[in-house]
């Protein structure tokens, strides 16, 4: 089986808590992404908000390190775009571009890095513009970053954006976009959500969109949200047309998962919970990996 998964924080654990990737504590280890035939990790280094320009800085450069160094250790290439040809492998992702503070520059430093997506916001505003917490859309700057990160071949990811920011970034972006960790409006009525409206305007731009196992975005009662409410999710944007666009953005080491999908381990649970329901292989593996795989490797 092989698995692409568009996001997780166990970058930010790691570093936070001066752990390593193959941590057993954690919900991502390589031991267990090791098990998959091949298998994509976005390690995303989540930015809070509120911080100074400074610490958001200083967090980025010890992500950067700590994903060097635990690659080397652990035998798991970086990838720095083009062509995906290895079968284990991480993406250097960023959630929350408040780390550019006001310093265009910034972007270069970051693809210099590696950093191959990034999500313009966490929940609040920052420079670029508005999160899911508000009702403000791009900035200026916000603009001239988007095109500037898309001149430097990084993703833009509109999870955690505001509803305006969404459709500012759809007027303004010349390239397709993604939301990396987003579940369906219609399932669950969440400021979180993708509309229906959103998710077919990520589909019509080429971008591809990932199932978030979060409790909170599964379900309006969160507390019994389990795998069901995955697959309801799932079921809902493949009837949008997502056949081809939609992957899986798990979350994990980030939030409050059902148990039946609360680690990479368990990912076998949703391929077979896939299976059951009368997907064929094809679709199964299109959801797990394809999607992800074929956007990156043409972005």
């Amino acid at each position: 089986m092989r698995f692409f998964d568009l996001h997780c924080d166990t970058l930010y654990k790691a570093v936070t808590t001066g752990s390593t990737l193959d941590d057993v504590n954690n919900e991502v280890t390589v031991s267990s992404g090791k098990k998959f035939s091949a298998w994509t990790q976005c390690m995303a280094i989540w930015i809070p908000d509120g911080i100074s320009d400074n610490k958001a800085v200083e967090l980025f450069e010890k992500a950067y390190r700590k994903l060097k160094t635990d690659a080397e250790t652990f035998g798991v290439s970086i990838n720095q775009g083009g062509e995906l040809t290895n079968l284990h492998s991480f993406f250097f992702t960023v959630e929350n571009a408040l780390v550019i503070g006001s310093d265009i520059d910034r972007v270069k430093t970051l693809s210099e890095c590696g950093v191959r997506m990034i999500t313009l916001t966490w929940n609040d505003v920052n420079l670029l513009g508005g999160g899911a917490d508000t009702n403000m859309g791009l900035t200026d700057f916000g603009k001239v970053c988007i095109r500037e990160f898309e001149n430097n071949s990084i993703v833009v990811d509109v999870s955690h954006a505001s509803e305006k920011m969404f459709f500012d970034v759809a007027q303004c972006s010349r390239r397709p976009f993604v939301a990396s960790h987003s579940n369906s409006k219609s399932i669950c009525n969440h400021r979180r959500n993708l509309s229906d409206e959103q998710f077919c305007v990520i589909v019509d731009r080429g971008g591809i969109v990932g199932i978030n196992f979060h409790r909170d975005f599964l379900s309006e009662s969160s507390k019994s949200a389990s795998l069901k409410d995955v697959l309801n999710h799932t079921e809902h944007f493949l009837s949008l047309g997502g056949e081809d666009h939609l992957c899986i953005g798990s979350d994990f080491d980030g939030s409050d998962i059902p148990r039946k999908v609360n680690s990479l381990d368990k990912i076998y649970n949703l391929y077979e919970a896939f299976l059951k329901i009368g997907y064929n292989e094809q679709l199964v593996q299109k959801i797990m990996y394809d999607n992800a795989h074929n956007f990156f490797s043409r972005f």
